[in-house]
């Protein structure tokens, strides 16, 4: 399979990359900083660009069977527009399957259901910013012809692989704090051998 991997800097983009290897997959990998990846396989290539540039995700995008995205929030709204120039390059392209890594903020409130986690007070974070523009990149996934996947992790700490978490659809699990990274890579790349979650965000937790 060939896959595209966009975040693969990132605590859990690296984690990522290391699966698909593991799994021989092809991995397509665009970075700002190529030196950040210290992987030499044969089976990965490493693509200088930005992903708010169209003509680097054209590029990527070309043979691309999978798109995994583990980019995030960075303080501005490279994650909505980045999205917003993926989106129109698989469908150019043909590409269907993309798995997003989102925020808990964005799944359904329990003593709200109309809103969303962030919207309610079943959130304890006291800034929106960064689930507003998972909400924004959500809402584009849901008016596009792709198969999408968001997963949607709560407190997020490095911590240790332990390989045992709960998962719900469109919720977060009841009594859910954390997960860590490393699970929350597994489960991610675990959504590539099933079409359980398509057009769905999923709640992760322990």
């Amino acid at each position: 399979m060939n896959i595209l991997l966009l975040g693969a800097t990132g605590r859990v983009g690296s984690h990522l990359v290391t699966h698909a290897l593991d799994a021989r997959h092809h991995v397509t990998v665009l970075v700002r900083t190529p030196e950040k990846i210290q992987i030499n396989n044969e089976n990965l290539t490493v693509i200088q660009g930005n992903v708010l540039n169209k003509e680097d995700i054209a590029q990527t995008m070309h043979e691309s069977d999978v798109v995994i995205s583990a980019l995030n929030t960075d303080g501005t709204t490279t994650l909505l527009e980045s999205m917003r120039l993926i989106i129109e390059a698989m469908e150019k392209e043909g590409t269907k399957r993309i798995i997003t890594i989102g925020t808990a903020g964005i799944l359904q409130s329990r003593t709200t259901p109309t809103s969303l986690r962030y919207q309610s007070n079943e959130s304890k974070r006291k800034l929106t910013r960064a689930a507003k523009e998972h909400h924004k990149v959500y809402d584009m996934l849901k008016q596009s012809t792709l198969d999408w996947t968001i997963v949607c992790p709560t407190y997020l700490p490095d911590g240790e692989k332990i390989g045992k978490y709960r998962i719900e659809r469109n919720f977060l699990p009841e009594d859910g704090v954390k997960i860590s990274v490393p699970d929350t890579a597994e489960f991610t790349f675990s959504q590539l051998q099933t079409s359980d979650y398509i057009k769905s965000r999923v709640g992760i937790a322990y």
